[in-house]
């Protein structure tokens, strides 16, 4: 293929002749310096993305495309522009994938097409690649054509860049009118005032667009477009005759209607924390000017009734969107001071709370703590959701909003759905240091207990997992004599994943419960996982032992530990017998060397001839990592005479690993 206004030579064939010179003259400084070029590789891998670029093989393609700012620096700038560029352009009707990678190697030839006043050459090729009806396609497009934008000089930006995205906005084929939205978005504050007017009203159209998917596109990227709006005009935004006020919140308003399909009201929720987000700014940066201040309340109670109308939405999609992502609201909208705003939407949450699907509320429960956060106040009930005046003048007392929300946990916790249930021991204590010891005690501890008998092991399990902030404020005494039973139930549980999780909590539960509990309580359990039927469990058993030797000490170990680990040394399942010689090896290495020496190293060498090859050689990988823990002189006089024996056992991995073991301490 022959590209180029001005010359028929091929791309290919011009590479190869200035790959040849470069070759000539790389051999030529070799020579004379006694170097070898490392260029050399890369301009190899030039050429072979130039052939692979016009090869029938997709896979090929794909990859030369990924490396077209390779090609770009061996063929330089001005043959970047005049051919690489137009073959890229002839080539447009690639495969999908190709293209993916052509559009998102686009903006990375930034720099070598010759400088800022250049880049506007990129352009053609993106604006081909905004319109294709593949979506990985565009958005790989859009963020090069983004990336472009920033490096465009001023003129160019206001005259090319700005008319492709008229040409893009105005198309009769909707892929290029979606990604007119993105780049109307996030370059608004890069446009001119005049052409601000014109995108604003460009944007606002592509909203009303009859193509579903166009206005999609425009309601995912209205947030963006909001900030944008309100960084770049400030207050005039949101007064009289503001962008925000005539055009943006009814556009709001109608794309949060029912009469929008599901996909175009799920960003709802979104949109309303970027006018959050909006509000807030212009409130910190207008702070002594009142009549901003009044301007963005007036706008926060038109927008804020539309979240609580999000809440009650026919499609449960567009509900768990609000759920899922209901502390961000909150978040959004915490530093607006307006008791009306944070009072609707805790009311609204509440509702999330109490949804008919089990998926919202699930969504809803796993937001409860970061929501909770929140430092207003609001009622105490769900029918104050505005502050009222008692009957002596005097407003009524208002309460914490985590306080509020703990009265919620109570019939969540008797939810018939599994899945809330578990949500909500997951997340229910993290409330504990926002309420209080006496809160805690009075009011959340009832429910915690409860979820600790649920008939669910997961449930269970997610408490026991979350009672860290329960300890820091109220130290889990209170519920050790309820731990128990939970704890032992699911220790014994039919899925060996629940027993697996139950013991990696086990560590956590030995520094809150403390040592005479757990000593008395829970330590057999511990032990008895080593003759778990599954091997996972086991080894997972033999690792946990280290992490409790670690937590109370070698000696507490020696008392407690060892005594059981001895009578499983001498079982009669060798598979068993394998995990306490597993135990003694990791327990080693969290003990005091004079402890090891004495106490775990003769029960290790004991094993040594165990009538199972595979005890054996468990143990001559074991004393690998005893040796430098007992030192030289234990090694030469107990570890090396056991390995010599093994060296000559009459298993071949047994004497493998033997010889592996002493090969190492010879090398030490």
């Amino acid at each position: 293929m022959t590209v180029g206004s001005t010359s028929s030579i091929d791309i290919e064939d011009e590479a190869a002749h200035i790959l040849a010179d470069k070759n000539a003259m790389s051999s030529s400084s070799a020579t004379s310096n006694g170097d070898v070029d490392m260029g050399i590789s890369e301009e190899e891998e030039a050429r072979l993305a130039i052939d692979n670029l016009k090869g029938d093989d997709v896979e090929e393609r794909i990859a030369a495309a990924n490396k077209l700012d390779i090609v770009a620096k061996i063929l330089g700038e001005e043959r970047t522009r005049m051919e690489l560029l137009p073959f890229i352009e002839d080539r447009i009707d690639d495969e999908d994938d190709v293209l993916a990678a052509v559009a998102s190697s686009l903006g990375k030839l930034v720099p070598l097409v010759g400088g800022p006043y250049h880049v506007r050459s990129l352009l053609v090729p993106l604006e081909m690649l905004l319109s294709v009806e593949e979506t990985t396609v565009r958005e790989n497009a859009q963020k090069s054509a983004l990336a472009v934008s920033e490096a465009l000089p001023s003129d160019h930006f206001h005259s090319e860049y700005t008319e492709m995205i008229t040409r893009l906005a105005k198309k009769e084929w909707f892929t290029a009118r979606i990604s007119a939205c993105v780049l109307i978005a996030n370059s608004f504050h890069s446009f001119s005032d005049s052409n601000q007017e014109i995108k604003a009203n460009d944007f606002a159209e592509l909203c009303r667009d009859e193509v579903a998917m166009v206005r999609r596109a425009a309601a995912q990227n209205l947030g963006v477009m909001v900030l944008n709006i309100v960084q770049v005009r400030g207050v005039q935004s949101v007064g009289p005759g503001g962008m925000l006020s005539t055009t943006f919140i009814p556009l709001y308003e109608a794309l949060a209607s029912n009469e929008q399909p599901d996909s175009v009201r799920l960003h709802t929720t979104e949109n309303c924390i970027a006018f959050g987000k909006g509000m807030s700014f212009l409130k910190q940066e207008k702070l002594k000017d009142t009549l901003s201040i009044e301007a963005a309340n007036l706008l926060l109670k038109k927008i804020v009734p539309l979240i609580a109308a999000t809440i009650e939405d026919r499609s449960w999609r567009v509900r768990w969107t609000a759920a899922s992502k209901f502390a961000n609201v909150i978040n959004a909208f915490k530093d607006v001071d307006d008791d009306f705003t944070i009072d609707l939407l805790i009311s609204s949450y509440e509702k999330l709370l109490q949804d008919p699907e089990a998926e919202v509320k699930t969504a809803a429960i796993l937001n409860l703590a970061e929501v909770a956060t929140c430092k207003s106040k609001v009622p105490p009930s769900q029918s104050n959701t505005t502050p009222r005046a008692s009957s002596d003048g005097f407003k009524l007392p208002r309460i914490s909003i985590a306080k509020r929300l703990v009265k919620k946990i109570q019939s969540l916790t008797e939810d018939d759905s599994n899945n809330v249930r578990a949500a909500v021991a997951m997340v229910a204590s993290d409330l504990a240091p926002l309420l209080g010891k006496e809160a805690t005690i009075s009011d959340l501890v009832p429910q915690i207990l409860l979820l600790l008998r649920d008939s669910t092991s997961e449930v269970r399990l997610n408490v026991i997992s979350s009672l860290g902030s329960l300890n820091e404020v109220i130290g889990v005494g209170l519920l050790s004599q309820s731990l128990l039973p939970a704890i032992l139930d699911l220790a014994t549980d039919s899925k060996w994943r629940i027993r697996l999780a139950t013991m990696q909590h086990m560590p956590l539960l030995a520094k809150q419960l403390g040592t005479e509990f757990f000593t008395e309580k829970i330590v057999k359990l511990c032990v008895g996982w080593l003759g778990d039927d599954i091997s996972t469990i086991r080894m997972a058993a033999a690792e946990n032992l280290k992490e409790l030797t670690n937590i109370f000490g070698s000696e507490w170990a020696i008392e407690y530990l060892l005594p059981p680990l001895e009578d499983i040394q001498g079982h009669r399942s060798y598979l068993r017998r394998l995990t306490a010689a597993q135990a003694f090896v990791s327990m080693s290495t969290v003990m005091e060397p004079d402890f090891v020496q004495t106490e775990i190293l003769p029960l290790l060498l004991l094993m040594a001839t165990d009538v199972v090859a595979n005890v054996r050689f468990n143990v001559a990988k074991g004393l690998k990592t005893l040796a430098p823990i007992c030192g030289h002189g234990v090694t030469d006089t107990q570890i090396r005479p056991i390995l010599s024996m093994l060296i000559d056992d009459s298993d071949c991995d047994v004497r493998f690993f033997a010889t592996k073991t002493l090969e190492s301490l010879d090398s030490e």
